[in-house]
């Protein structure tokens, strides 16, 4: 599918003969400004979805899709304005626009990177926020769904149920995020493990590229199709939808959250999860999340093991039994209930919250973060969990999460999608630092905190490349200036978000974005100019 709308008609033209009717003294900013008003059309006008400093409610939508407090503060760089988008042509004016005068687009859909990429820069720039385009179309006859990326997880679920709750998507366990930047990074779920990531689902997808063509998998290619699918999309263009293959769920699902404490064999126990959590049967997943608590005036650690079993009780306990029988599960351990359902308990809901919940934008918690990442390759010996666990003591805050591997996930070749970290990992690495006080000084102490627990990671963790996931964005692996060494600089991230699937995203970002339209802190750069 290739649109080619009067609007990108107009937008084509407009970008070879835009120069005849500015003047030189006008600013970027007023230059572009004009430029959404004169080529949006009175059928689908722009006016209604820009947001200037001016209008009043400009910092409420600003603010509406920060997940990151941190930048939340008044030091904080500001957009010279927002886009809401309604319209397939405001995106594409939005693109021509922006190409015409110089001015940096970033492209937000859930808020929800890490480092808050989509909403912050150091040039002067403006956003395009796709939060108004969030339909979802499902088709249980096809067991698939076109969504649109400013669509919500928990909304995908919601209404994938409301069609046939014997369905589900294989994405992440909170609702709030966006599905804009969870596809196109990759984003995973506590159903990895049987069906893959979410990109492992996705069967066709519509992007505005640089030229402001509406491209769906066969017009754009499957060059582009691949890299849209794991290596991040805006890199690349503006994602507009995904076809997702929605996933058969059992009736009854099983979750558990049992907590241990280094009094209670913890140690024994989280180095037994590293050798058994990749093997398990694949219906199981167990994150175990390693925290600092306080007890009987002590500090201590606490290892919990938080589960989702695609079945019931009785098959779960037997499985444990037979193959993790150190955590001790017991039958009053274990809830049943419907998979829709443990999205809520997974997400922390109260018990007997209503599925409702699933539509609300509003995240539970907005707190200051920080997140890093790592990949585990070989258990931590006990030595070397009784080291990281005094540390952590020391630290306090710094909380580890590592989600187990295995079963699908180490079925796909490393090569299928930008996303390389398949086989031969036990588990995925967060590092999770949240705090509540404003400020610099607070931020940088915080993060100092998390830096240093990654420090001591570092005998135990990936090396050569030390690789990072994508999704849990962070800007300590390198910051791309997108200028002469655009190159070298992204190779030091990408190399380890993508390890060798890098220089083949490098090469599509120079077939379909030649002039680095599309790019951020840390987007996909092009070739320089002497391997072009």
């Amino acid at each position: 599918m290739r649109t080619s709308s009067f609007a990108v008609v107009l937008f084509i033209s407009f970008c070879l003969s835009s120069s005849s009717w500015v003047t030189a003294d006008n600013s970027v900013y007023d230059n572009f400004l004009q430029c959404l008003y004169n080529y949006s059309q009175p059928s689908n006008s722009i006016s209604g979805v820009i947001y200037t400093p001016s209008n009043s409610s400009y910092s409420s939508v600003l603010q509406s899709y920060i997940r990151n407090l941190r930048f939340n503060e008044s030091s904080t760089s500001k957009p010279l304005l927002i886009i809401t988008a309604l319209e397939v042509s405001h995106i594409q004016i939005a693109i021509g626009c922006a190409k015409t005068h110089g001015l940096k687009m970033k492209n937000r859909s859930g808020g929800h990177d890490c480092e808050g990429v989509s909403y912050v820069s150091d040039v002067p720039f403006f956003i395009l926020d796709m939060f108004n385009l969030r339909s979802i179309n499902v088709s249980i006859k096809d067991e698939t769904a076109w969504v649109q990326t400013g669509a919500t997880l928990g909304e995908v679920y919601y209404r994938a149920a409301e069609h046939n709750n014997s369905y589900g998507f294989p994405a992440g366990v909170c609702p709030t995020v966006g599905v804009g930047g969870h596809f196109s990074g990759a984003g995973y779920g506590n159903m990895m493990r049987k069906y893959g990531l979410s990109v492992d689902n996705i069967i066709d997808a519509q992007i505005i590229d640089v030229n402001g063509n509406l491209l769906d998998r066969t017009s754009m290619g499957e060059d582009l199709f691949w890299a849209i699918t794991g290596g991040g999309g805006s890199s690349f263009g503006v994602v507009l939808a995904y076809k997702i293959n929605l996933v058969p769920v059992p009736a009854i699902v099983t979750v558990f959250r049992v907590e241990r404490t280094l009094a209670q064999n913890a140690t024994d126990i989280v180095h037994r999860w590293q050798e058994v959590a990749d093997k398990l049967d694949n219906d199981i997943f167990i994150r175990m999340i390693i925290d600092v608590v306080n007890s009987g005036g002590n500090k201590t650690i606490r290892a919990s093991f938080l589960s989702l079993f695609l079945g019931d009780t009785e098959r779960l306990l037997s499985i444990m039994n037979a193959g993790f029988p150190e955590l001790g599960l017991q039958k009053s351990d274990c809830h049943e209930m419907t998979w829709l359902e443990s999205v809520l308990y997974w997400t922390g809901f109260p018990n007997g919250t209503s599925v409702d919940a699933l539509l609300s934008r509003v995240p539970q918690v907005l707190t200051h973060l920080k997140r890093k990442s790592d990949y585990l390759k070989e258990p931590i010996p006990k030595e070397g969990l009784e080291y990281i666990f005094q540390r952590m003591m020391e630290l306090v805050s710094p909380v580890l999460t590592f989600n187990p591997y295995g079963g699908r996930m180490a079925e796909i070749s490393e090569f299928a999608k930008p996303f390389p970290h398949r086989a031969g990992n036990i588990a995925k690495i967060q590092y999770a630092t949240n705090w509540n006080e404003d400020g610099v000084e607070a931020a940088n102490h915080y993060i100092n905190l998390t830096r240093m627990l990654y420090g001591y990671m570092t005998p135990f963790v990936s090396k050569f490349p030390r690789e990072a996931f994508l999704n849990y964005r962070d800007l300590d692996l390198g910051i791309n200036h997108n200028g002469r060494n655009s190159y070298l600089e992204g190779a030091v991230y990408g190399i380890k978000y993508f390890k060798s699937n890098f220089n083949r995203l490098v090469q599509i970002k120079t077939k379909v974005d030649p002039g680095n339209f599309f790019r951020n802190e840390q987007s996909i750069p092009t070739y320089p100019s002497w391997r072009k």
